[in-house]
């Protein structure tokens, strides 16, 4: 009987391995997709703009809103994160969490609260959830005390981002028809894993278009990168480790100055970064990229329609009935905002986003001989990613 037990633990072991892989999978398609629609919206939204997003940091709420919803809701907002019932959606999200908690070397660190009116408590069921799936804090606050409740949330969003993402709660946005805000937050602050010499760095032209060049501080360094070119995407490609391995800065250079327009388009594909990235090898190349910092502040209840997902926006089509107790009254999304920020230089990047959903009631091959050069002299996307997942992705224009 003894081998036999052992031969079973051994294909239970092989089994988890492979549910676990399923559901790494499913996080990594469900991210890549929503990041992808929302980065065409955000990026129409801000044309010929340097701007940055965390669309990772939106699908924790999403998830949220998806377990409190039923009917055509539900079904609409699981289909834009990617996940196929609810039990699913708990074991990638619980799973996400987890990775999140673990990784080495960078600080990633990723916070949900959800803020309930007084006199109102979540749902028995969904509070477990939230707890259990997405670790989210929970707390009464009186809306109807607006600039006070404002002030109280903003400090818990700055709490979680390193100060660096202030007033997210506008008091207007909050009266005695509030319900529950549902926060969300995540910061990033990593170093190079080599980094740039400050000596170094000069000023440089960068041409914003083929008619405007600016000066921006230029940051050089040779080393060893992952580089590769893409003919589909007609652009140079670097990878940049951080520390620890686990995250990376990647930059898709176009190879034309106004290249930027064609590269956005092509992006609309989900697959054809990973794609492109999964053919980059390492190699010396001499590196130009400027420091720069972006902040966005982005208007997701606009984008998210935009990307069909708009049941949750009406007080007739919510039906977010698993949300709150003893709720007669129809509950809906009356406004969501994020703000993100990234910022790169000779030390690293740090970078973080908040986001605030407020629930109301209705009331090319180089000679080998030489270092290739990665000049990024022109716009420009780019995307922190840990491991094969953007968390943040964006554009720099110099703007």
């Amino acid at each position: 009987m003894k081998p036999l037990f052992l031969i079973c633990c051994m294909v239970l072991a092989v089994m988890a391995s492979e549910d676990q892989k399923a559901l790494e999978t499913l996080l990594h398609d469900g991210n890549n997709k929503f990041t992808t629609n929302m980065f065409k919206e955000v990026a129409k939204a801000n044309p010929d703009k340097s701007m940055v997003i965390s669309a990772f940091s939106v699908l924790t709420p999403l998830a949220q809103l998806a377990l409190a919803s039923v009917g055509e809701s539900h079904d609409q907002l699981l289909d834009a994160i990617g996940m196929p019932n609810d039990n699913v959606t708990k074991e990638v999200f619980s799973l996400a969490n987890t990775r999140v908690r673990s990784i080495k070397d960078v600080i990633l660190k990723q916070a949900s609260k959800i803020y309930v009116a007084k006199g109102f408590e979540l749902n028995t069921d969904f509070a477990s959830v939230t707890k259990q799936t997405f670790d989210s804090e929970v707390q009464n606050i009186d809306f109807t005390l607006s600039q006070s409740a404002a002030n109280e949330m903003n400090t818990w969003v700055e709490q979680q981002t390193n100060n660096r993402i202030k007033d997210l709660v506008d008091p207007d946005n909050l009266n005695s028809d509030t319900r529950a805000v549902l926060l969300n937050a995540i910061y990033f602050k990593g170093e190079w894993e080599a980094k740039f010499d400050k000596e170094l760095t000069r000023e440089r032209d960068f041409h914003v278009n083929n008619k405007i060049t600016k000066k921006v501080p230029m940051m050089y360094r040779r080393g060893d990168y992952k580089y590769g070119e893409s003919a589909e995407l007609n652009s140079l490609i670097l990878s940049m480790p951080y520390k620890g391995g686990e995250t990376s800065l990647v930059i898709v250079l176009p190879n034309e100055i106004e290249g930027i327009v064609q590269l956005k388009e092509k992006l609309n594909d989900p697959k054809v970064l990973d794609n492109a990235l999964a053919n980059l090898y390492e190699r010396e190349v001499d590196v130009y990229l400027p420091k720069f910092k972006i902040e966005t502040t982005t208007d997701l209840k606009d984008i998210l329609k935009k990307m069909h997902v708009d049941n949750m926006f009406s007080a007739q089509k919510a039906r977010l009935n698993n949300l709150l107790k003893n709720m007669e009254d129809n509950l809906y999304i009356d406004s969501a905002t994020q703000k993100a920020f990234i910022e790169v230089n000779e030390e690293g990047a740090e970078a973080g986003a908040a986001n605030v959903f407020y629930i109301h009631t209705e009331s090319l091959s180089l000679d080998p001989e030489l270092p290739p050069k990665f000049y990024a002299d022109r716009p420009f996307y780019f995307a922190v990613r840990y491991n094969s997942s953007p968390l943040f992705n964006g554009v720099m224009y110099a703007n």
